[in-house]
């Protein structure tokens, strides 16, 4: 097969090393499965090298995609989160490295099985690309770290990062500002960024005959939708605060949609209970994959409150479901916000500012669908078969680079 691969765009042989994938709830794991399935639909072998979960088989099927796991353990600060151990992930990653001579690996993080695919993908010649969609300030919440240390730790994370990373000839990262952020880091090689993409066949404006199972207990009023980790770096206290400076200064019925889980949860419903909307504050919880565009479809306006976003999957898909944006003018959203054409950004911390553009939405069907179609005009580039092409031109330019580096083959006289 790696004989007709410079030639031929499809029938690669392609292993993505991952430390998260299915089951797992989170934009990398997701991103992850959709890279990996949509190169399956494209013609490809792709194998996903993960950690292994206690309900699901270590080899196995998803999606037309080979799912080989590794035996891990929970990590206990974190609560679905699933590691190898060091010694397991090399042992591992040079078994099924070996076993399946693959044309391309695709190392998804510098963690233990994107860094013991790494080695093995030097130490055996095998072309390789890797992709970073790592921030440390999205585990803080998770360390339990006193706050005067988080700029200590962040430091040490992003030296760990650099010192797997540089030694990759090509990384992709999801946005240009994720792009300079590696690169000041000391990532010297070529940077590239690459939408993650999203499925516009999935995603878009629809009206649906009956409501999602996730909504049919929620009122039928203006809805300000949220999906992702109930974390810290969400910032998610300033959608509860700014939900009740609507209610209470303009009078707006309005109400707040949180899709996902996580460790603020408990503290979300206090404060919401403290400003008076708990029973305008719906968290919903995770609701499956299938269910999200009818999720999204439903609601009036979404925010994106986080700060440590690279793209943010979940941005994406508002968009491709025709709503308009409000987000914080922070890391990578203004590459999806532009104000007046999609949305409207709001600098974080500043509840007044993210209130008055929610208000001004919800009290504007014009408005609301004016600015939704800037979001169908702006996410039309980020088709995931966009992404899926470059990542298989990538994988090709890999394999002739390290065709024309390799030492030529002397073949013996008769």
């Amino acid at each position: 097969m790696s004989a007709d691969l410079a030639s031929s765009a499809a029938g690669q042989r392609i292993l993505i090393g991952t430390d998260t994938y299915y089951p797992d709830v989170n934009g990398a794991s997701y991103f992850t499965q959709r890279l990996a399935a949509g190169l399956a639909g494209r013609d490809h072998d792709v194998h996903v090298l993960c950690p292994a979960h206690p309900d699901q088989p270590m080899v196995g099927e998803r999606d037309g995609v080979t799912v080989h796991r590794i035996p891990s353990l929970p990590v206990l600060l974190h609560p679905t989160f699933r590691i190898p151990t060091p010694l397991m992930s090399g042992i591992h990653a040079r078994r099924i490295v070996g076993a399946l001579r693959p044309d391309v690996i695709h190392a998804l993080g510098h963690f233990l099985i994107g860094r013991a695919l790494i080695h093995h993908a030097r130490q055996a010649g095998i072309p390789l690309v890797a992709t970073n969609h790592f921030m440390p300030e999205n585990l803080l919440g998770y360390s339990h770290l006193p706050a005067w240390l988080h700029r200590s730790a962040c430091a040490l994370a992003w030296r760990d990062f650099t010192r797997v990373f540089r030694t990759v000839a090509h990384v992709t990262t999801p946005t240009p500002t994720a792009a300079r952020l590696i690169r000041d880091k000391g990532v010297w090689c070529e940077v590239e960024a690459i939408s993650c993409g999203v499925d516009l066949a999935r995603f878009h404006p629809r009206i649906a005959a009956d409501r999602p199972p996730a909504l049919r207990d929620i009122p039928d009023r203006l809805s300000v939708l949220f999906v992702g980790r109930l974390d810290e770096e969400k910032h998610l206290p300033e959608l509860i605060d700014a939900l009740s400076l609507v209610r209470n200064t303009t009078n707006t019925d309005a109400q707040l949609l949180l899709v996902g889980t996580g460790n603020q949860r408990a503290a979300l419903e206090q404060r919401s209970q403290r400003r008076g909307v708990a029973e305008h504050v719906h968290f919903l919880g995770f609701v499956p994959d299938e269910e999200l565009p009818a999720v999204y479809a439903e609601a009036d306006v979404f925010c994106m409150p986080g700060v440590a976003e690279l793209q943010s999957l979940a941005t994406l898909e508002a968009m491709a479901s025709g709503k308009p944006i409000v987000a914080a003018d922070a890391m990578a959203l203004p590459h999806l916000v532009h104000p007046g054409i999609n949305g409207y950004l709001y600098q974080p911390g500043n509840v007044d500012q993210l209130a008055h553009h929610v208000s001004a939405l919800l009290g504007s069907w014009a408005l609301r669908e004016t600015l939704g179609q800037g979001s169908l005009r702006m996410v039309a580039e980020h088709d995931i078969h966009v992404s899926l092409a470059r990542f298989e031109a990538l994988y090709r330019q890999a394999h002739s680079r390290r065709q024309s580096t390799a030492p030529p083959v002397l073949s013996s006289r008769r």
